[in-house]
């Protein structure tokens, strides 16, 4: 069993997103996954544990908020491109 964190959030939230408050909190769950991942924080296996779900499926999930699966600075690709 792992830890829990509390978000306090206002009650219409949910509402205004047009999502029901089990769909806002597991959004919300990824949106931090998703930037933990981003920011490189956390592995792609440990943030869709987060998530709740498999690595696979939050690989593919990524575009919707906008977040490359694949994150290479110019030098990286250069490297993988030449080792190719």
């Amino acid at each position: 069993m792992g830890l829990s964190l509390t978000v306090e959030y206002p009650e219409k939230l949910p509402d205004a997103l047009q999502l029901s408050r089990q769909d806002f909190e597991r959004e919300a769950k990824m949106a931090m996954a998703v930037k933990l991942y981003e920011l490189k924080r956390l592995s792609s296996g440990v943030a869709a544990a987060l998530a709740g779900m498999d690595r696979v499926t939050f690989l593919l999930s990524l575009h919707r908020f906008g977040t490359c699966m694949i994150d290479l600075d110019d030098e990286e690709l250069a490297s993988d491109v030449e080792n190719a």
